[in-house]
């Protein structure tokens, strides 16, 4: 991964919203892991703003995560609900 995400904060992040450290697979924990690497990507590039690959693999997750999340709206929306107002995503 990147040495701004160690592997105590994405375990913290899998228990905090996939229930357990190990559940890497929920689509709640994937989406808070997504959540996080795009706020990180985000505050490089105010930093740095010509730094292209960045702002690719930035896009790329923001798919990833619109993918999940609507895949979760269709699935339990009151999961989708639960975890957009637990991330304060989606205003």
């Amino acid at each position: 991964m990147s040495e701004y995400l160690t592997k105590e904060k994405t375990a913290e992040l899998f228990k905090t919203y996939g229930g357990s450290e190990k559940n890497s697979g929920s689509a709640e924990s994937q989406i808070a892991l997504f959540t996080y690497r795009i706020s990180e990507l985000s505050e490089h590039l105010k930093e740095n703003k010509k730094d292209h690959s960045c702002r690719r693999r930035l896009l790329t997750l923001v798919g990833k995560r619109k993918r999940l999340l609507q895949y979760l709206m269709k699935v339990d929306i009151e999961r989708y609900r639960a975890i957009i107002e637990k991330l304060g995503i989606r205003k």
